[in-house]
């Protein structure tokens, strides 16, 4: 049986300023999608989408603006 505990909005939010370096360095030579990004940091995709919509928000990544076969968006840094 798989324990999971969800973490609050604040504690999510805490471990980006530690996770958003690595986040651009992954997706520094190529975009990634959101389940790349969180298979890549061993996270869960809801907690990586917050971190990767935070750093869209201020501009350190954008979209390719097209989505994958899946119907994801890959990000990239906005260089």
């Amino acid at each position: 049986m798989v324990n999971l505990i969800e973490r609050s909005f604040g504690e999510i939010m805490r471990d980006e300023m530690v996770v958003r370096d690595e986040i651009a360095a992954y997706v520094a030579d190529e975009p990634k999608t959101i389940p790349e990004i969180a298979r890549h940091l061993g996270s869960p995709e809801h907690e990586v989408m917050i971190w990767v919509m935070a750093m869209w928000k201020y501009g350190t990544l954008r979209d390719t603006g097209q989505p994958d076969k899946d119907g994801y968006y890959r990000y990239e840094l906005n260089v």
